[in-house]
């Protein structure tokens, strides 16, 4: 069996090895798929009680003002450029503080250039406009016609296209600042991170949220060590320079009003009516103007919402950074010690408690341990990369439960085959469900010892062959020992006819000496069943001697490196072989030694037989006759063979005989009256009341 040191080394080897393999699969990216579900839970589970910051606002190009700009103007996509300065001059009534447009204007209006300058003069006079560069087309340096920007920061970024989208050059001019939307989305297709910049032609263009903030307060950029200085504000980056976003509000989605909306309460300002919507819903904000109608294909899957206006990506970017709320990707070294902590931890949990009564609870505990920490995690701002740290758990409580099984499986082979031929079944699988009743080797235990004999019987097995002898041998054995064991016994061994069993080991039983006894009555009762069978079968009468006495000895596996026996070493166990034998001088069936009887005699009926020194023994031991159970009825005779016994004891052998003589049908006290008129006849010179046997 296993020691306890050996289950802690094991466990513990266990969950290194299943956390190395959890971290490396995380890093090369195998569990990204396992990870994205969870990230989704998390995101969904704090943005639905959550909201922007109140500075951000959403105008959206939706279906209604689809719908409204054909119904009531007439006007079909692409609208005319000129609604984007009503749009611009509603959000300066409001004081607004930038306007950002996440749309392009990369093709000359359908309405002519004069469309394109309107718009670029409305964006002038309004609040600050930033205007979105995209990746595509066919311009590979910055044009001339917008000045180029000084080179803001240094920091590492996976954007960096070849060609790039520009304005026209008649609105581009009444852009304060211009921002790059692109984006690039996770390995499942999900956007949940913004490139604070993007390189093209060695200039690094913000992203439309970053540029939209430095266009309403202007302040030096930096990057040290996987952060963003802005100001006194800090972004965290990830490995490859992106800031990942905590999406807030219901779906993601800040406070939005309809395009349509804006535009008519511009148009009804300009004819002095009163507004559909006041301007100064948008006063101090930073307006972001996207598009949500799904003819107008931008819109994006994000963990909080798979059909996302792409706007909101950069709406986020300006909440987070406003309310410091970005994620910052957990630190690699803190994830590798919580995983390799986590999954030591669940490897040893399993292998001390791998039964499935424990396995089950353990389980769920530990697989609901990362999922806790992640939410824990999440709300403090930090992700925390939940499906390592389970995966490290789950490798590491299957490895554990596989070792328990094969090393438990070889404990149990071993243990069913050194003890099938001497235990019962119930008490093989007690020790195999907790091995640690089984102590191998010697250990000194107090038994409950039973030797049985077969009387007369070497007289009858000469008159029987081999093979009759032996299947005879066989059913009696085979039906006494099913008693012993059903009643919890261990057998030592058979010595011919004889059966050697004793109760309390390998497994305690507080009960053994009536266990015992129950043993030995049932045994009697099923050879008296089973006795005119017999018989028939050897024309003699079968019965049985049994001994059994109660007492400290050795028991455990002993004998050779090679071959060993379960048996037991001790007086005790002498005493009980030598009591079964001295039925014989009493013509009894069962005798049992006084300690033995102190611990059962509430559940049998007997009587005291005799004070007896057995050979070999100097001591003498108060010996029992049991007889049957508690319910069975006491003889009336029993009363005289007690008073005879105290005569006896007494050394007045003539009144103790005479007393003897009066109960013929009593073997035990026809024995007393033949000893009581030896006694008399050859009185002896000391007398202590023992009947002192001569041979065993």
């Amino acid at each position: 069996m296993l020691k306890r040191g050996g289950k802690y080394l094991r466990g513990t080897a266990i969950g290194l090895i299943a956390g190395t393999i959890a971290l490396l699969l995380w890093q090369i990216g195998v569990l990204e798929s396992w990870e994205a579900p969870t990230w989704a839970w998390r995101a969904r589970s704090f943005s639905a009680r959550e909201t922007l910051a109140p500075e951000v606002k959403l105008i959206l190009l939706d279906q209604a003002s689809l719908d409204w700009a054909q119904r009531e103007n007439g006007w079909g996509w692409p609208w005319p450029r000129e609604v984007y300065g009503a749009i611009s001059a509603f959000c300066e009534r409001g004081g607004a503080r930038a306007v950002a447009l996440d749309l392009l204007f990369t093709e000359p209006s359908v309405y002519g250039v004069s469309d394109d300058e309107a718009m670029g003069e409305a964006l002038k006079a309004g609040p600050p406009a930033v205007l979105a560069l995209m990746p595509g087309g066919s311009v590979e340096t910055w044009p001339e016609f917008m000045p180029r920007p000084a080179r803001m920061t240094t920091v590492a970024t996976a954007i960096e296209p070849n060609h790039l989208l520009f304005p026209v050059p008649e609105v581009a001019p009444g852009a304060a600042a211009f921002g790059h939307v692109a984006g690039l989305p996770d390995a499942d297709g999900v956007f949940r991170r913004v490139s604070p910049f993007c390189r093209f032609d060695k200039v690094e263009i913000p992203a439309l949220g970053l540029a939209t903030y430095l266009a309403a307060q202007p302040t030096t950029v930096t990057a040290e060590d996987r952060r963003l200085r802005i100001g006194d504000k800090a972004v965290p980056l990830d490995e490859r320079g992106d800031a990942i976003l905590r999406f807030r509000g219901r779906h993601g989605l800040p406070e939005a009003v309809s395009a349509a909306a804006v535009i008519q309460s511009e148009l009804r300002l300009r004819d002095e009516e009163t507004p559909v919507l006041s301007p100064e819903t948008f006063k101090d904000s930073y307006v972001f103007v996207g598009c949500s109608a799904p003819a107008l294909l931008d819109l994006r899957p994000t963990p909080v919402n798979p059909k996302c206006p792409g706007v909101v990506l950069h709406a986020a970017f300006v909440d987070n950074l406003l309310t410091d709320s970005f994620i910052a990707e957990a630190k690699v070294p803190v994830v590798a010690l919580a995983v390799l902590a986590t999954a030591i931890g669940a490897a040893l949990s399993l292998t001390y408690g791998g039964r499935w009564w424990q396995a089950g609870p353990l389980a769920v505990a530990w697989l609901a341990m990362p999922i806790l920490v992640g939410f824990a995690a999440y709300a403090r701002g930090w992700w925390w990369p939940v499906a390592a740290q389970a995966g490290a758990s789950g490798l590491a409580m299957v490895g554990a439960l596989a070792a328990n099984y094969w090393t438990e499986g070889r404990q149990k082979a071993f243990i069913k085959q050194a003890f099938r031929h001497y235990l019962s079944g119930d008490v093989i699988e007690k020790i195999i469900r907790d091995p640690r009743h089984l102590q191998l080797g010697g250990e000194k235990r107090e038994l409950t010892i039973m030797f049985t004999d077969l009387a007369g019987f070497s007289s009858f097995s000469e008159k029987l062959g081999p093979v009759e002898l032996t299947t005879l041998l066989n059913d009696y054995l085979t039906e006494m020992t099913d008693i012993i064991m059903e009643e919890g016994g261990t057998l030592d061994k058979y010595e011919g006819d004889a059966i050697i069993a004793f109760w309390n080991a390998p497994l305690a039983q507080p009960d053994h000496a009536v266990r015992a006894c129950r043993a030995a009555m049932r045994c009697q009762r099923r050879l008296a069943e089973l006795r005119d069978g017999f018989q028939q079968r050897t024309g003699a009468v079968l019965r049985m001697r049994v001994g059994l006495n109660t007492g400290d000895v050795v028991v455990g596996n002993m004998g050779s490196r090679k071959r060993f026996n379960y048996t037991i070493l001790g007086d005790a166990a002498n005493l009980a072989s030598r009591l079964e034998g001295a039925n014989k001088a009493f013509g009894t069936e069962t005798m049992v030694s006084e300690s033995t009887w102190q611990l059962a005699s509430a559940a049998f009926t007997g009587r005291v037989l005799a004070d007896l020194r057995v050979v070999g023994r100097k001591s003498a031991v108060t010996v029992y006759e049991l007889t049957g159970f508690a319910a069975d009825a006491v003889p009336a005779e029993w009363s005289a063979f007690a008073a005879g016994l105290t005569l006896f004891r007494e050394g007045q052998f003539a009144k103790a005989e005479e007393t003897f003589r009066g109960l013929p049908d009593d073997p035990a006290a026809q024995r007393y009256a033949r000893r009581c008129a030896e006694l008399a006849a050859n009185r002896p010179e000391s007398w202590d009341g023992v009947w002192e046997l001569t041979q065993k």
